[in-house]
């Protein structure tokens, strides 16, 4: 195993990878509570009905979640070595799931959508345009990334807890509830254990923190914690395609909006984890990229066939980077753990949102570092990351803050003068960018 996984190599063992890998499942088993609620509905309704009368079950979506996350997610770790996990991301998840219960679209649409992005980024990948890309981005807009999303990730954690409110602007949560004295109980318990250099401090916040809901009623648990799935509900979502109506302007944008937004989602986390595991090379760069795009592409692919939306590396992986993963034996664990939340999902989705949520917040403090590797002294060079930061935050969203930084690094680029500074490539790179802001 150590000779396999290169444990030695990257100063790891066994036992930091299993808990590492135990952490990010930790931090992105939500996944599996929230996916099936986006496709079929937030709500007491078990299923729904399609415009085409083909009824969807959230069981369904769960068990395929899980089983899809599982193997993906497995592939990743053998394949590449890396402590990325996947899932279903979130986005596109909500997105066409609305369109699913509004009538707008048909699920069979939604998977015939994700279909066709799916495979134009496996094209992408196996030509090595993916790649391209990546390496054109100037070493600024890289760099920034990580605290891009290291700020993003930071946001979902004030978000989900109810320490911020965002509903009306930006202001304080409720600090007599429940669970945001939890959350922040959470994140005291986190930082302490940190402070004191204990290995696996984020995994112990978030069980103490899941096990202290329990008398305050914020860990609601189940009826049984073990379910053997039913896979008879399965059938209407596996390779359910709809083509009719892929030829219309409202598909094909759609179809642009899940594209970009997975690709930038994608190269932002990749990049950000790698970056906070020391992957990364003196270009910011990470060498054996395209494998880690070629199993999330291959993976949107599989997930579109068997009834998942987007299948994206998860910005969660970082918390598993944090607590010592760094090769794929992290990604293996988490996969492990997928696979059997097949059968014990009533234990998994009860872990709330004020566990995971102190998580991502300190892990959202820790990959903000990277911020500092941007050269502030020249205003050109450090308006870009501003940007991405901003939209990035205020915009609740990975893809529009990269997308947005790079446009506004290019933009202040010609306008000083200093155009041939800028990739070729970037000028071309940036219509679409700017195509995908006004169409989303």
């Amino acid at each position: 195993m150590d000779k396999f996984f290169k444990l030695s190599e990257r100063g790891t063992n066994v036992k930091t990878e299993i808990m590492a890998g135990l952490t990010t499942f930790m931090t992105m088993a939500y996944v599996l509570a929230v996916q099936p609620s986006a496709i079929v509905g937030f709500g007491p309704d078990p299923t729904i009905t399609d415009c085409n009368g083909v009824v969807i079950s959230k069981q369904a979506i769960l068990i395929m979640c899980a089983l899809i996350s599982g193997i993906i997610t497995l592939f990743m770790g053998l394949y590449t070595n890396f402590p990325f996990a996947l899932s279903t991301g979130m986005g596109s998840n909500f997105l066409l799931g609305a369109l699913i219960q509004s009538g707008e679209i048909s699920f069979g649409m939604a998977m015939s959508i994700t279909l066709i992005s799916g495979i134009i980024f496996v094209i992408l990948s196996i030509f090595g345009i993916r790649d391209m890309i990546v390496r054109m981005i100037p070493k600024n807009i890289k760099v920034a990334i990580s605290a891009a999303i290291g700020f993003f990730i930071a946001y979902l954690g004030f978000k989900n807890t109810g320490i911020g409110n965002f509903t009306d602007g930006i202001s304080m949560g409720d600090f007599t509830s429940p669970p945001v004295i939890l959350a922040i109980l959470g994140l005291v318990i986190i930082a302490v254990l940190t402070a004191f250099q204990v290995k696996g401090a984020i995994l112990y916040g978030i069980i103490a923190v899941t096990l202290l809901g329990i008398p305050f009623g914020v860990t609601k648990l189940p009826e049984s914690f073990f379910a053997v799935p039913s896979f008879g509900t399965v059938g209407n979502v596996c390779f359910n395609f709809d083509w009719s109506g892929l030829l219309t302007p409202n598909a094909i944008i759609l179809i642009f909006i899940a594209f970009f937004g997975d690709f930038f989602s994608t190269l932002g986390t990749v990049l950000g984890v790698a970056g906070k595991a020391k992957m990364l090379d003196k270009d910011g760069n990470l060498p054996g990229i395209e494998k880690p795009f070629l199993v999330d592409a291959v993976g949107t692919v599989v997930g579109a066939c068997t009834g998942n939306t987007t299948i994206t590396t998860f910005v969660e992986s970082s918390s598993g980077v944090e607590a010592g993963g760094r090769t794929g034996l992290t990604a293996v664990t988490t996969s492990v753990l997928f696979l059997i939340a097949t059968f014990l999902s009533p234990l998994f989705v009860i872990i709330p949102d004020a566990a995971t949520g102190p998580a991502l917040i300190f892990v959202g403090f820790l990959m903000i570092s990277g911020i500092t590797e941007v050269d502030f002294s020249n205003f050109s060079d450090a308006f870009g990351p501003f940007v991405m930061l901003m939209f990035g935050i205020f915009c609740g969203s990975i893809a529009a803050g990269i997308a947005a930084g790079i446009i506004a690094h290019v933009f202040i680029k010609v306008l000083t003068g200093k155009f041939k500074e800028i990739h070729p490539g970037m000028y071309i790179l940036c219509i679409p960018l700017i195509l995908y802001f006004i169409f989303n």
